[in-house]
């Protein structure tokens, strides 16, 4: 009997326990904007990017740490890049000295710094197209 009460107990802990755990929330970094560097790019470190037009690019590492690499002269095809590669040159780090590699053209870093987790792509554009705009209202008025 007290073997069925024990298996009752755990089938109903079971079942009350929820489904789907909550997704972890993303790493907070003490300092941003702070020169680094990731360990073992090549090795899968690196879990996700987003682009930030042709002029950076966000990485997400395996602990959901998130990093801004700024480009040197942009990259053409960063905006509409599925995958990207990283070339390290020889090197087991991605750092400021790295190139990634878009669609068969290099892309030379100029700095790789920590950030937090970049706004969603049309929140970001929406921001992008409001500073514009205040730009055109500030220029001086013509003749």
């Amino acid at each position: 009997m007290m073997k069925k009460t024990m298996l009752s107990f755990l089938v109903a802990a079971a079942i009350a326990a929820p489904v789907h755990s909550k997704r972890p929330e993303p790493y907070v970094w003490p300092e941003v904007g702070v020169e680094t560097k990731i360990n073992f790019p090549n090795h899968g470190a690196i879990r996700n990017f987003e682009a930030d037009g042709n002029d950076g690019i966000w990485l997400e590492d395996r602990q959901r740490r998130w990093y801004y690499a700024e480009l040197l002269g942009g990259c053409q095809e960063l905006d509409f890049a599925q995958a990207i590669g990283f070339d390290t040159r020889g090197s087991a780090t991605f750092d400021r000295f790295s190139t990634i590699i878009v669609a068969g053209d290099k892309c030379q870093l100029a700095s790789l710094v920590t950030a937090n987790k970049p706004l969603p792509r049309k929140e970001r554009l929406k921001l992008r197209k409001q500073a514009l705009a205040a730009g055109k209202d500030a220029a001086a008025p013509s003749n």
